[in-house]
């Protein structure tokens, strides 16, 4: 009788050893004693720098992975999901972020081990992401007081939800709100804002909704522009934020779209899944329906 053999899938497991400010030297272990490896032939690889782990990503996949996995937080995924985007070949997520925006969303196991037993049963489906001038976005954008703040916390040595809360809290009193033209769909309109996020999934980690009604299924971005409001509304906006009621608030305007141009006085900071990056004047945005192929 001849027996075939099921070839192995190769999957390739790109690590942030910064992500989220804690060791990663212990997710080799969990990936050789919860991965089935009668399923998958794995790989581990460490990124090294910024950037670094879209390369590897790019190399994995020209190498003839099946399967890339993202262990990081959401500016790790954005890394590797941007070499991979309509590759339709499977990514996988473990998140290991501050925030882990995007892994909340989508219901992936926030604990490890269990991260990686849901990779062994290869349940996936196809989400969206967007552009950002040619660059990729997979959870959220942000203009204004959100990207001063996560170009500040890229610097801070402690990261989680604390120092983002310390960040916001020193600069909050200073920060002026800044003026911008919109096109949404191309329908103009002109508003001070005091940040913009756009949003393809509903939150930006640790359960703080920006966009309580945002999928990463439905075709469409989210646009949260976030009015001028008086610092006694600032506890109040904090809890809808967190209770998913922040869409109610009246200092809160969010529209759908599918293509978006924001023009600004000046050139500025712009964050794309948390991490900075500085940008001109006229930023456009497009959503990228159904592009990529998650494990979840």
């Amino acid at each position: 009788m001849l027996i075939i053999k099921a070839l192995k899938q190769k999957i390739v497991f790109i690590v942030n050893p910064v992500s989220g400010g804690k060791s990663k030297t212990f997710i080799p272990c969990l990936i050789d004693r919860y991965l089935d490896h009668h399923t998958f032939n794995a790989s581990i690889i460490f990124s090294e720098h910024i950037g670094h782990a879209y390369t590897l990503a790019l190399q994995a996949l020209q190498n003839g992975a099946d399967i890339v996995v993202s262990v990081g937080g959401d500016g790790t995924i954005n890394e590797v999901a941007s070499a991979m985007v309509q590759s339709g070949k499977l990514m996988g997520i473990v998140p290991c972020g501050s925030g882990n925006g995007l892994a909340r969303m989508l219901k992936i196991p926030l604990n490890h081990v269990e991260a990686i037993k849901r990779i062994n049963k290869l349940k996936n489906i196809w989400v969206d992401s967007a552009e950002l001038n040619e660059k990729k976005i997979f959870n959220i954008a942000g203009i204004g007081f959100d990207a001063h703040i996560s170009a500040l916390f890229a610097k801070d040595k402690k990261r989680g939800l604390s120092g983002y809360i310390k960040s916001t809290f020193t600069q909050i009193y200073a920060y002026r709100p800044q003026l911008y033209t919109l096109e949404i769909d191309g329908k103009k309109i002109e508003e001070l804002a005091f940040m913009l996020s756009i949003a393809n999934s509903s939150q930006f980690g640790n359960n703080v909704h920006i966009a309580p009604e945002a999928s990463v299924f439905d075709g469409f971005l989210d646009v949260c522009l976030v009015k001028p409001f008086p610092l006694y509304q600032l506890p109040i906006l904090g809890w809808r934020l967190l209770n998913k009621t922040i869409h109610k608030s009246a200092y809160v305007q969010i529209t759908k779209a599918k293509k978006l141009k924001i023009f600004r006085q000046n050139a500025g900071q712009v964050h794309l899944d948390g991490e900075p990056y500085f940008m001109g004047k006229e930023i456009n945005i497009e959503i990228k329906p159904l592009s990529i192929n998650l494990i979840i």
